[in-house]
């Protein structure tokens, strides 16, 4: 028992070292972040998602860099995301409204799976899926960068659209 309580004291002492190093800055590694709704800043969401429809914001560290991150995608209802997949996991929570994901190499109704609020989904790295907005709806994701989005078929790349306009 006296070594149960001096494991956990010893533990105890390392943790509480280790997140005064944090706060005062000379351990590096993430800062702390609060954010309520109001606190959320909205914008444009990356050129590789399409842009009509949907809303975009950076909750905590950066995509394009490794280490982790968690994102928020804002979607109109009917918002689609056409088959993709990443080359690291991608983990989505429901915030609000009904978010539907499908599993495969091309998108099909008959595949959608309804995820309600508060709903989870693991999507395995290179696993082929896609997904839309049954209603409005916001859904959170994280994991860990540098996060890309590979479409299964080329032509639904949002960015070769825009540069084949462009020609």
């Amino acid at each position: 028992m006296r070594r149960t309580i001096g494991g956990v004291a010893i533990a105890l002492v390392m943790l509480a070292g280790t997140l005064a190093a944090q706060e005062s800055g000379t351990m590096k590694g993430p800062s702390h972040v609060t954010l309520n709704p109001g606190d959320i800043k909205w914008g444009a969401p990356p050129a590789i998602l399409e842009q009509k429809g949907a809303t975009f914001t950076v909750i905590s560290g950066d995509p394009g860099q490794t280490g982790l991150f968690t994102v928020r995608l804002k979607m109109d209802a009917g918002y689609r995301i056409n088959p993709h997949w990443h080359p690291t996991d991608e983990h989505i929570t429901v915030i609000s409204g009904v978010f539907q994901i499908g599993m495969g190499e091309t998108f099909e109704r008959t595949k959608l799976k309804d995820v309600s609020p508060g709903g989870y989904v693991l999507l395995p790295a290179d696993m082929k899926h896609f997904g839309m907005a049954k209603t409005p709806a916001i859904v959170q994701v994280h994991g860990t960068g540098p996060f890309t989005l590979t479409y299964v078929n080329a032509a639904d790349d949002p960015t070769k659209k825009v540069s084949e306009t462009s020609k």
